[in-house]
């Protein structure tokens, strides 16, 4: 399975990277981020540290970034992306949610 992987923006800020690969999911913050003084972390499950958190599913926090319902039905349907495929959804719907964190698409960022 080719990885892939996202870039987790906090305000407008780059906070770290979201990965999808063969063993699951992995999210790092970035060092630059983490050693801003005030900076706070994108999910409390995930605290501020310079360490990895890894998961065999997309973390709760990400996945609950997407719509659910009849809304991920439409999305899903629209998007042609399996509505299972929580990742690739974020890919697609992450850089408008609700709140103060973003996801973008590495290949669709400006870095």
């Amino acid at each position: 399975m080719e990885s892939k992987k996202a870039l987790v923006y906090y305000n407008g800020v780059k906070a770290g990277t979201l990965q999808k690969n063969a063993a699951g999911y992995v999210f790092e913050y970035d060092p630059a981020y983490a050693g801003t003084p005030g900076a706070k972390p994108v999910s409390l499950a995930m605290p501020l540290s310079k360490g990895r958190f890894e998961a065999a599913k997309l973390f709760p926090f990400f996945e609950g970034l997407l719509p659910e319902g009849w809304l991920l039905n439409i999305t899903s349907r629209t998007l042609k992306i399996d509505k299972d495929d929580k990742f690739e959804l974020l890919l697609h719907v992450g850089k408008d949610t609700i709140g103060a964190v973003s996801i973008i698409p590495e290949e669709d960022s400006k870095e």
